[in-house]
């Protein structure tokens, strides 16, 4: 099951303009942060706690970020 990151995105986009300067302040490279937010590499438990801590976000709310699960719409035929 694919997770659904585009809240993350968004505020990596919010606190750190690009997912490049995102990736920096991670200590990781763009490419395997741009692999994580894809669903090809999961997230491990300390990156996780990294990016919540560098993002400002409450513990209360880690499963809004990296735990919503992609919706995959089907489309009726009529």
């Amino acid at each position: 099951m694919s997770n659904d990151y585009s809240k993350l995105a968004g505020k990596i986009v919010e606190k750190y303009g690009t997912q490049y300067n995102f990736a920096q302040a991670m200590g990781l490279s763009e490419r395997s942060i741009s692999l994580k937010m894809n669903n090809r590499v999961p997230w491990k438990d300390f990156e996780m706690a990294k990016a919540s801590e560098l993002l400002d976000i409450n513990v209360n709310q880690l499963h809004e970020y990296f735990f919503t699960p992609k919706v995959h719409v089907c489309e009726q035929i009529a």
